[in-house]
């Protein structure tokens, strides 16, 4: 806690904040760079890892995969899709008490983007035409799970529950083998309970790259989610184009704009509970009180004394957290529109109030109890949103992302008649004559 930055006024906080925004560096570390040199030759960097190991993969399809998922994850593989008696049994092994807690989950998940579900329209004119939207589900999606330094189940559930609802036919996980080739069972339980048709046991850029490409096994998909390491992020970066992506998804970033009503208690609870997920979190207090902002230092140095992750939490304060004491509520909030993070806690009187300030955020937890960890398991919108300043033109994951929109014409004669001569005036413009020429055969057509 004591090389926990402390910044004082809007300047400053800019010039630090602003710094420390986006995803790791592609240098990898020494341990990691030697062990991916053995496996793909000589690279400097991670990026150049990740375009060799999509390039195996898409040239030597299951070969690769298995081959790479032995060099990096020690597991050799035999069958690469975990089999249904496996992920029954997963669930079986589960606590009752976890088990229900994802169906819970699952359940206000699946009521919220229900909520959010766009139809497809047609508006008829008075002139004889229509113009409308078909909303179009995606028809196969790839979703991501990480599965190393920590199993995120809940990521299951927020990822492949919007797509079920937008329609996807297909939905399949991929996910790192553990021991012996497992999948872990809190994984494989949230697959069963989100309605996940296949699962595989394939994890790292070696696992984009199949859904990517396609295998023998792993069937190829319309688009990938979910977030993932360095090398998951850059090649989902890599394949892009050749199939859809949610966004890049880096390191959580947690910012919480406090007054003097803020409960410090409650400001160094959440504080600490981003910090805990990533030695790279983005851990951000935002204040104008002094006395509050002591005061929640305090509370967090107690907490952090009991804190099973107090090692991850420490490096992600010293990294990147900072406690920032401004002049205002308005200037907090001009600050966290800069920094568009992941997580924006309102914590101030009247908190409602101050959201139509809000211009660049992933999800905003209004008012002191909403605590962003509900956020991340029960509330129901996907926990999936973006970060590195991406909230400045990206959004949460949601149905939206697993549909693709057509746009429909129809035209009668009298409304071609009105909107007809105006455009035969600016194809001409741009030079492009059959383009004119189009309109007026059936303009002339008409008169004849």
């Amino acid at each position: 806690m004591e090389t926990l930055r402390r910044l004082r006024g809007l300047d400053e906080a800019r010039r630090v904040l602003l710094a420390q925004r986006g995803i790791e560096p592609e240098e990898l570390p020494p341990a990691l760079l030697e062990r991916t040199r053995r496996v793909v030759g000589e690279v400097r960097t991670a990026q150049e890892a990740v375009e060799r190991i999509v390039a195996a993969v898409r040239e030597r399809g299951d070969e690769a995969v298995r081959e790479l998922t032995r060099a990096f994850d020690g597991v050799e593989l035999g069958e690469l899709r975990v089999s249904q008696d496996e992920i029954d049994a997963a669930a079986r092994r589960v606590p009752p008490k976890t088990y229900r807690a994802l169906e819970a989950a699952a359940e206000r998940i699946q009521r919220f983007h229900t909520r959010a579900k766009r139809l497809s329209w047609i508006d008829f004119t008075t002139e004889g035409g229509a113009l409308g939207q078909l909303i179009i589900p995606i028809e196969r999606v790839g979703v991501y799970a990480p599965g190393g330094r920590a199993i995120y189940p809940s990521t299951v559930l927020m990822a492949a529950i919007p797509a079920r609802v937008a329609g996807v036919a297909e939905v399949v996980l991929v996910s790192p083998p553990g021991p012996g080739g497992s999948v872990a069972d809190a994984l494989l339980a949230a697959a069963r309970v989100a309605g996940i048709d296949a699962v595989y046991r394939v994890g790292g850029a070696q696992a984009v790259a199949a859904l990517a490409f396609g295998t023998a096994s792993i069937p190829r998909v319309d688009k990938i989610v979910g977030p993932g390491n360095l090398f998951v992020v850059l090649a989902k970066q890599l394949v892009y184009g050749r199939v859809g992506i949610d966004g890049l998804p880096g390191p959580t970033e947690c910012l919480i704009v406090a007054d003097d009503s803020a409960s410090p208690r409650y400001l160094a609870a959440d504080f600490l509970a981003q910090a805990e997920h990533d030695p790279l979190a983005s851990p951000v207090l935002i204040v104008t009180s002094e006395a509050v902002a002591e005061a929640a230092l305090a509370e967090a140095r107690a907490l952090l004394a009991a804190a099973p992750r107090r090692e991850i939490i420490e490096q992600s304060l010293a990294a990147r957290g900072a406690v920032v004491v401004v002049d205002s509520v308005e200037e907090a909030i001009q600050l966290a529109n800069e920094f568009a993070p992941e997580h924006l806690a309102l914590c101030v009187r009247d908190a409602f109030d101050r959201l139509g300030l809000v211009r660049n955020a992933g999800g905003v937890f209004v008012g002191e109890l909403s605590a962003e960890s509900v956020g991340d398991y029960t509330a129901g919108p996907s926990h999936i949103m973006p970060t590195g300043g991406t909230a400045r033109f990206a959004s949460p994951l949601s149905v939206d992302d697993f549909v693709k929109i057509t746009s429909v014409f129809s035209f009668g004669r009298d409304e071609l008649a009105r909107i007809g001569p105006p455009a035969i005036e600016l194809a001409r413009a741009e030079g492009l004559e059959a383009h004119a020429r189009a309109i007026e055969v059936r303009l002339e057509d008409r008169s004849a």
